[in-house]
């Protein structure tokens, strides 16, 4: 028996939590001009940065998909967190363009968390109601919306360092307040109570 509450706080912390990775994977169009003038970059230099997040989170989604179903989404989602948390805090320890590209090959992974939490949250409600969660869930692009609004006053103040550190403490803190009360999805604590292997790459395909 799956209780509201544990649905509600599925569905609330893992909207929130996608919220702020998406402001996360989002980061570069704020603090990005910062940057080209800071390093001197061109503009092909330039857009191979901005674009590298983006990419890097358009081709990690499968493999975190397969990963969470196999899994569960719960600690997928927070490996993502965390590591992409890892990565934007790094951002600001990078002062050549190799470093800063690979940094933002990292921040990129948060992008990956949209699908970990549709496949989180999809176990988590009945088909009838499966449209109404994962609609509130895909609310959570507005985070590119709060990077855009809050981020320039923040940069202003502080500079673009601090951005990208104020946005990696925020991915850690969420981190950890989702891990704290959310649970795994009933069919993975079957699973692992029954000792069963998890499934198989093809069998997440299928």
């Amino acid at each position: 028996m799956i209780s509201s509450t544990d649905q509600f706080r599925a569905l609330s912390f893992s909207t929130v939590a996608f919220t702020i990775c998406f402001a996360v994977w989002t980061i570069f169009s704020i603090i990005g001009v910062q940057i080209k003038e800071d390093m001197g970059l061109s503009d092909t230099q330039f857009s191979l940065l901005i674009g590298t997040p983006i990419l890097t989170g358009s081709l990690i989604r499968l493999f975190l998909g397969i990963w969470a179903d196999q899994y569960g989404g719960r600690p997928i989602l927070m490996v993502v967190m965390l590591s992409s948390a890892f990565f934007t805090w790094c951002l600001t320890y990078a002062d050549t363009y190799e470093m800063m590209l690979l940094t933002s090959l990292g921040v990129g992974i948060a992008g990956g968390s949209f699908v970990v939490g549709i496949t989180y949250l999809s176990k988590w409600s009945d088909k009838e109601h499966q449209g109404t969660a994962l609609g509130v869930f895909g609310m959570g692009n507005i985070g590119a919306a709060l990077t855009k609004f809050v981020a320039p006053f923040v940069m202003v103040a502080y500079g673009w360092h601090t951005v990208a550190q104020v946005w990696a403490v925020a991915l850690i803190i969420m981190s950890l307040l989702f891990w704290v009360f959310t649970k795994d999805e009933p069919q993975i604590r079957e699973q692992r109570a029954a000792k069963a292997a998890p499934k198989s790459m093809l069998e997440s395909l299928k």
